[in-house]
């Protein structure tokens, strides 16, 4: 699978490229990763890539000519049109569902926003406007990190054993991963769940069941529909 990060500032995003499973990944050419500096995409001389907006306003908003141009770039590399995704506050929200669905495409453009925001004739360029939450960072690159890595872990043999990616938070529903312990068995008192030293497989399996569970009710109520009283200040 190929990634393809457009971004005014491909330096933040070099050592997540370069590092962990994505340099695995890379290594074993399971997936390619490459970074566009957007500047290098401006029609002005200059590679200003913002202009204030129309309207009137605070800031400056980002222009949509280089974007335009940088997907046709990344086109005409890949032999092939990417699937573009536009990192933006105002974009449906990230899931692992979405993650899984983005790993079946062969080609993935990441376009990274900045300033007060960009031109609204980016988003018709892209194929999705994507959020990773409902908070406003400075950039999409931090956005564009999470979604890359989400993403590339989906990709078969990306991550050694599929069990691992399986048994994730949010991978076969809305519920957390189950409770994880290794050695040592004894640690400042807290002992380690005598089922899980019981060498029965269908008791551990219930036992990780239920227990994802009650994590998922004390953690995110949110994912199955319930809410709790707000907790008690003062």
């Amino acid at each position: 699978m190929r990634f393809d990060l457009v971004t005014l500032h491909p330096e933040m995003l070099v050592p997540v490229a370069a590092g962990g499973i994505l340099r695995g990944a890379q290594d074993k050419g399971l997936i390619e990763i490459h970074l566009h500096d957007l500047r290098l995409f401006s029609p002005d001389e200059h590679g200003i890539v913002d202009d204030r907006p129309f309207g009137g306003g605070a800031g400056m908003v980002m222009r949509p000519e280089p974007f335009a141009r940088a997907l046709e770039a990344i086109a005409a590399a890949a032999g092939r049109r990417p699937y573009a995704v536009l990192l933006s506050p105002q974009g449906v929200r990230f899931t692992q569902q979405v993650a899984q669905d983005l790993a079946r495409q062969p080609a993935l453009a990441l376009l990274c926003g900045r300033y007060e925001g960009v031109d609204e004739r980016v988003v018709a360029l892209c194929d999705l406007e994507l959020s990773i939450g409902d908070y406003v960072l400075a950039g999409g690159e931090l956005a564009a990190a999470v979604v890359l890595e989400t993403t590339a872990r989906m990709v078969p043999g990306v991550v050694g054993r599929h069990e691992s990616a399986a048994t994730d938070s949010f991978y076969s529903g809305p519920k957390l991963g189950y409770p994880q312990y290794t050695r040592p068995r004894v640690f400042r008192g807290m002992e380690v769940p005598e089922v899980l030293l019981s060498g029965d497989h269908e008791k551990i399996r219930r036992w990780r069941e239920r227990e994802a569970w009650r994590k998922t009710l004390r953690n995110r109520p949110d994912l199955v529909g319930l809410s709790l009283p707000p907790t008690p200040t003062g």
